[in-house]
Formats: structure tokens, sequence, C-alpha cells
């Protein structure tokens, strides 16, 4: 049968969480059924949604000292008819979630599409392994590094920035998610002068680095945009997917002229994701939905910086970008911020190899300059992946051995 499963964590003030969940599952469908005459009854069954399962969860005083009321706290599964909706997220969101998110303490954990639904969906044009073959990479992490203090600034100190982590070694190198259009480094001028950098390094250095540049402007302009960016050589798209929406990230993926990877931003996300009672889980918005709308790199906290995420919701972020799914190619996931050399160990042991380590400070801050921090998170991918300690390895590397004196280091 083709449908969706939704499931919610509820914490619902009345006593039956089984009555809760036949609301639900009744309200975002058919509306009522047991008052309906047999004839209607019958007529409608193809559209009423299905309570799958109620799993009743142990009451916790402090929750119900939070919210101020005695809650019954449990999870609840609910099917919803693909005759329902439009095969496509706004829809399918807004039946599964729409008017439900306005009512009390739900959070919706996570959505099951039956493999029909799934063919409505892209996925990654790239995924991890169309990157790794546009850097002939195939064997350690990326590092990922970005462009700090560019706003009000021009093109030549943009290209400069570019130079030096690209010297340094760095990957892919992306805009600030907060560089849109002006007048000093203008989107097709980043493009077309960012390219020739990164062949000057290549031609000089042999290596390849990817700049990805920030896609911005009105909804309606930006596929004629991103089209402009594949003629004149973007290596990647940067996108603010949830200030645009991911139905905008599934139309740019979905064109066929826009034959470029995309790199999803979370900004905005914080405003959806965070509450333990509300919205939705970063696994589903950050993971799944993401990957199946078509980013190839999804950047979202690190549970190591100031803006950080639990671990364990990072390892399901990751987890729903990179399981095997025979439908879609996985994504490469990007924890951010608070990023340093000394942390690439724990990185590598809890995002593996099939990841991006990406970072702004830990790069630009290094005392030997960007060119020095790029050098010392190479090394310290070398180290962890020789089996070394980076404190060992940084006898061989003055750039390691300087980023961990400024940041310290953390072995598994």
């Amino acid at each position: 049968m083709s449908e969706v499963i939704a499931t919610y964590l509820i914490h619902d003030s009345g006593a039956n969480l089984e009555k809760k969940a036949e609301e639900i599952a009744l309200g975002l469908t058919v509306g009522s059924w047991t008052n309906l005459p047999k004839l209607e009854q019958d007529q409608l069954e193809k559209h009423k949604g299905t309570v799958i399962s109620v799993e009743q969860l142990e009451s916790d005083d402090r929750i119900n000292q939070y919210l101020g009321k005695k809650v019954n706290k449990g999870i609840i599964k609910i099917a919803y008819p693909s005759a329902n909706f439009s095969w496509d997220l706004p829809a399918i969101l807004t039946t599964s979630f729409g008017k439900l998110s306005l009512d009390g303490e739900v959070k919706l954990l996570d959505v099951e599409f039956s493999q029909e639904i799934k063919s409505a969906f892209p996925g990654p044009k790239y995924g991890i392994n169309g990157i790794r073959e546009k850097l002939g990479v195939f064997d350690r992490p990326l590092v990922m590094s970005i462009f700090k203090g560019v706003i009000g600034r021009d093109i030549e100190y943009l290209k400069d920035q570019l130079r030096e982590q690209a010297l340094g070694g760095v990957d892919i190198i992306k805009d600030d998610e907060i560089l849109f259009e002006n007048p000093k480094t203008p989107f097709e001028t980043r493009i077309i002068e960012g390219k020739k950098v990164l062949d000057e390094v290549y031609s000089a250095t042999g290596h390849r680095a990817l700049y990805a540049v920030n896609l911005s402007g009105r909804t309606f302009e930006l596929k004629e945009k991103a089209r402009k960016a594949v003629e004149l050589g973007a290596d990647l798209l940067l996108f603010n997917v949830f200030a645009y929406g991911i139905d905008v990230l599934q139309a740019l993926a979905e064109d066929s002229e826009i034959t470029l990877p995309i790199m999803a931003h979370p900004a905005v996300s914080g405003a959806l994701t965070p509450s333990k009672f509300y919205g939705f889980s970063n696994s589903l918005l950050l993971g799944k939905l993401l990957r199946y709308a078509g980013s190839d790199l999804v950047l979202f906290p690190s549970p190591y910086g100031s803006v950080a995420l639990e671990r364990e919701q990072t390892l399901a972020i990751a987890k729903e970008l990179t399981k095997v799914d025979e439908s879609f190619a996985p994504s490469f996931p990007v924890p951010s911020a608070g990023i340093h050399p000394g942390l690439v160990p724990l990185l590598i042991n809890d995002f593996g190899i099939d990841s991006v380590i990406n970072a702004g400070g830990g790069v630009h801050g290094h005392p030997d300059g960007a060119v020095g921090g790029g050098k010392a998170f190479k090394a310290a991918i070398e180290a962890v992946l020789q089996k070394k300690t980076l404190v060992e390895y940084a006898q061989n590397s003055s750039e390691l051995q300087k980023a961990i004196e400024l940041w310290g280091s953390k072995e598994v």
C-alpha cells in the first residue's frame, strides 16, 4: 500500500493515548468516522488514517513540572494513505504535521515513505561517491574551510583568502552563508575569479580544491542563477535551504540543467528542531528530508563546539544521510562549528571517513594562517588513519604541533 507513516512524540494531558492517536488519524484525514453512514465509510475507507501503534512511555515528574500540568508521554505511529496528498514534501508535511503542529506538545520524529512515494524524490545528484570523484580523494574524510570576515570586502580580499585555504590543502572552500549578492563580490565574479585562483593553485601544486558559492536571491530567480553558475564553471552551490524551503532545494536538484552538487546549510533550522516537545527531530529535518530532496552535502552543528547538538542527535543525522538505501545515494555529513585539528580523532570516530571536517576559526585562527590551519587538519587526519596519537604525529608536523598548543587535542 502506498502511504507515509509518521512517528510522533506526544505529551498529552488526556488520560488515553490510544484515543488521542485515533483523533489525530481521523483529524488529519477524513475528520470523523463512527457517525458516518456505512456507504460513506465505504467510500472514504481508502482515505482514512490508520493508527499503527501506540507506545506509552514512563511518566516524568520533571516534564510535568516544566509544562505546568500532568501529561501522558508516548510514541504514536500513524499511516496516511497516498490517495490524500500529492507526492511532494509540502503536501506530505501538511498532511502529517500541518495543523497538528499547533495542537499541544507534539514533535514529529520521523516520516517513513513507501517505495512508490520515494520515487517522486531525486535524492543526491552526486552524493559521497560523486564528490569524491570530482576531487580524486577516496580514502579519508574531506576537509572544508569557510571564508571569514569577507562582508564589505572586495574581490581581491576574497581571492587572497581562497588562495591561502587552497594552498593549505583543504578540499572544499565555501562561502559564508551570510555572503549574498553585493556590488563588491558579485555572485558571477566570485565564480569566475575563484575558478582562476583554484586553477592556479592546481597548476602550481597539483592539489585540486572546490569552491562552493552561495546561491541566493529571490526564489523564482534561483534556477536561472544556478544555470548561470553552471555556465561559468562553478564547482558547487551552497544553499540556505530552510530560509527558502526544502521543496525549493528539490526543484534545484531535479533541474537537468543545474549539474552541480548542492550543499545544504542549516541556518534557520534552529527555529524548528531544538524543543523536546515541539517541531521536528533533527534526524528527520537535517537528515532524511534533505537527502531525499537532493542535498549532496549537509551541514549540521557538531557535538563539540559552542553551537552544539547532543552527540546522539548528530549521529542520528549522519545515519540518515549515509545509511544504505537503494533509492538514493548517500549524502556527505558535515558536522560544523567549533572544529579544530585537535578534534579530528573524535570526528573520525563518530562520523567515519565518509564525512567532511568543516572548520572556520580552526583554519583561519592557526598561528601560520589558513595555510597552516589546512596543513594541521591534513596532518591530524593522517595521524588518525595511521593509528598514531596527534601528539606523536605532531613531532613531524609543526603545523599540527602549533594547533595542539593553541587548542589542545582529544584522543579516542
